[in-house]
């Protein structure tokens, strides 16, 4: 059975996509697609790389995915089904590249320092 493989990141979540040819079923985590992002309505950007390249409907994809939330879950998925689709067919990144799906999104968290009381936010200043 041929499938495509691709990773995708975006702050602490990893998605790891696996496209078999099919009838457009997707499933992440065991779940259905809809099941896993309930009420999420941003969850249907993940697909948009199927979409720029008009594949959707084309591909059966399991996705396993960990870490992170909602919206760094989405996009590692997003990402990863990107790079599955440019294994299948090299030509389509001159659709993706433009598209920026195929970039790696780096921003993550920026660390706590001491004497703050986040990353940045420092204490109140007191005149007296």
């Amino acid at each position: 059975m041929e499938q495509y493989y691709g990773t995708g990141r975006r702050k602490e979540a990893i998605a790891r996509v696996f496209l078999r040819p099919g009838e457009g079923r997707i499933t992440v985590n065991g779940k259905d697609f809809q099941d896993f992002f309930r009420g999420v309505i941003r969850a249907m950007s993940a697909l948009e790389p199927l979409r720029v390249v008009d594949m959707q409907g084309k591909f059966d994809a399991v996705i396993t995915v960990k870490g992170g939330g909602t919206t760094g879950q989405i996009d590692a998925i997003k990402l990863g089904i990107a790079r599955a689709l440019e294994k299948y067919n090299p030509e389509f990144r001159k659709k993706l590249k433009p598209a920026g799906l195929l970039t790696r999104d780096a921003r993550v968290v920026e660390r706590k320092k001491y004497g703050k009381h986040k990353a940045r936010r420092a204490p109140q200043y007191s005149k007296r």
